[in-house]
């Protein structure tokens, strides 16, 4: 894809890579998704509190302007209808890989599940990923979410290790899983 759009068209869906107009739409999308796939297995409170500091329009601008980061969205009509945020980084608690980028996010609204959008901005995240020299890619994954880690297995990501993720005031346990690209 080298950067560009795609348009995948059994699904009507463009993946393109995000820009600074699309914070807002972003940060609400971010919310409202990680709520679908979190809030019932975490307070309100500590909910409340990863919102405020994760998904913020400012936070999502700052994110769009990091050089980075690349953060793909799934766009149909005028609606976002998921997105991924790949990033050059390696914090992870355990051996990732040489020249390893992280897939920071990777989420698809509820209503479009199923769609093949998870795969097609993973896909995008990969030939991001090569063209900026990496040649493995890691991400974190909560322990509890078995969909999300089927599906990075399909995808050949195996656990490498793990480590904590914080939600408010709740240390979660996440696996830490990599490829090569």
């Amino acid at each position: 894809m080298s950067g560009g759009a795609s348009e995948a068209d059994h699904i009507g869906t463009t993946i393109r890579l995000a820009t600074l107009a699309d914070a807002i739409a972003l940060a609400d999308l971010g919310a409202r998704t990680f709520v679908e796939s979190y809030a019932s297995a975490t307070a309100p409170a500590d909910i409340a509190e990863y919102l405020a500091a994760t998904y913020s329009p400012d936070r999502q601008r700052a994110e769009l302007e990091d050089p980075r980061s690349a953060v793909f969205v799934a766009e149909r009509g005028e609606s976002l209808s998921g997105y991924a945020w790949l990033y050059a980084r390696t914090h992870a608690s355990c051996d990732v890989g040489a020249d390893a980028m992280e897939l920071a996010r990777i989420y698809v609204a509820r209503e479009a599940a199923g769609q093949g959008l998870g795969s097609a901005l993973l896909d995008a995240l990969v030939d991001e990923a090569r063209r900026r020299g990496a040649r493995s890619l890691w991400l974190s994954v909560w322990t509890e979410n078995a969909s999300a880690i089927a599906f990075y297995e399909r995808r050949a990501f195996t656990v490498v290790g793990s480590q904590p993720f914080r939600v408010g005031t709740d240390i979660q346990r996440d696996h830490v899983m990599a490829r090569g690209i």
